[in-house]
């Protein structure tokens, strides 16, 4: 079978999603809502030609345009959702390089989800006391993934270029995340799992009454979202990072939560009314995302921000999720790296560093286009 790829409508592509056990919620229909500054289209990959053709892949294709030309690049992040096992990749993605090239794309840039490397909790543990390990690839993986292996073979014989790479465009998302695996888990075992620190950390919240709540943020529920951005900024400017604004927060709210009541959630941690920690949880079929949080600078010492995620893996374990993803690492063990302290964070809820193939583009043939290439690639590296 080759498949052919053409537009779909949105509600079939949720449809094919809700038939798959999980998909980035960054493949649905929706995050092209929140992705406003980008054309949006959704691509269905069928068994064949004809009109009765089976949908077997789904995409979702955001289209960024280069300033005062109207050339695109065309970006499928975390995705597309397509049979990735498959040896015979080449069949799956040159009919997507010739319908965006029909589109104005002058390049693909996509993120294939499928895992490279785990390594465990106690690996990356030994590896942060050990001066002589500075990074996730000095250790000794748990699992190395067949299927990942392959697909970045075939990726470069392809001539698909990876990220990181001085042909690589600037933008993207995460290689290396941190998941807690829930498959075939309860409560116990997750705690159980924890390192004491985090489990002494949720018990104290419990003890010094920290209440945590959920909402939807949208509606009655709005105001909500205000508290949350709010919290957020203050932390914003704690940590030296750049906030997103409040009319961010509610597209995503609006447009995810339209899609499915329990994709977008808020959850609120208030000690004796204050709130001291907030969290944004995204959840699409098994898996469950940690996509923002914030945290108040007074009463730390009540643990609202341990409260608050012991309450999103609760939440994600009754919603029968197989992974609770906590985003994005970065693969430094370098306990002199100001990002350490991060990976260090995330280690104690006994999960697990994933390696994923990373990003990869593919400028489309044509000498014009390959000039827009370099143009696009030089912009993005100012921005």
């Amino acid at each position: 079978m080759t498949p052919t790829v053409r537009a779909i409508s949105p509600e079939d592509h949720l449809a094919f999603l809700r038939s798959q056990r999980s998909a980035s919620f960054l493949q649905t229909p929706a995050w092209g809502r929140v992705k406003s500054e980008w054309r949006h289209e959704s691509l269905g990959w069928f068994d064949g030609p004809g009109d009765d053709a089976a949908l077997v892949g789904a995409g979702l294709v955001l289209y960024r345009q280069l300033p005062k030309v109207k050339r695109y690049l065309a970006y499928l992040p975390e995705g597309p959702v397509i049979d990735w096992s498959t040896d015979r990749l080449g069949e799956w993605l040159a009919p997507l390089a010739a319908h965006v090239k029909g589109q104005g794309a002058f390049g693909i840039r996509m993120g294939p989800p499928v895992v490279t490397r785990r390594w465990s909790a106690a690996q990356v543990k030994e590896g942060l006391a050990d001066p002589g390990v500075r990074r996730l690839a000095d250790l000794q993986p748990t699992d190395r993934d067949p299927v990942g292996a392959r697909v970045v073979s075939q990726l470069t014989s392809l001539g698909w270029r990876p990220q990181g790479t001085e042909e690589g465009f600037a933008l993207g998302q995460p290689q290396y995340v941190f998941q807690v695996p829930l498959s075939g888990r309860t409560e116990a075992d997750v705690l159980a799992g924890m390192n004491q620190l985090w489990r002494r950390n949720i018990k104290k919240a419990g003890k010094a009454g920290v209440e945590v709540t959920t909402s939807s943020g949208r509606g009655e529920e709005e105001g909500d979202l205000k508290l949350f951005h709010d919290l957020y900024v203050h932390t914003a400017e704690r940590d030296h990072f750049t906030p997103r604004g409040l009319p961010y927060f509610r597209v995503m709210a609006d447009a995810l939560g339209a899609e499915e009541p329990d994709r977008f959630r808020l959850y609120l941690g208030r000690h004796e009314g204050d709130l001291v920690a907030a969290t944004i949880m995204v959840r699409v079929g098994a898996h469950a995302w940690y996509s923002y949080g914030a945290s108040s600078t007074e009463k730390r010492d009540v643990r609202g921000s341990n409260a608050v995620q012991w309450a999103m893996m609760q939440a994600a374990l009754e919603a029968g999720a197989d992974v609770y993803d906590l985003r994005g690492i970065t693969p430094t063990l370098d306990a002199d790296d100001s990002h350490v302290g991060l990976i260090q964070f995330k280690v104690g809820t006994g999960g697990e560093a994933v390696e994923h193939a990373g990003e990869w583009d593919l400028p489309l043939d044509g000498p014009t286009n390959k000039a827009i290439y370099k143009a696009f690639e030089l912009y993005m590296s100012r921005r």
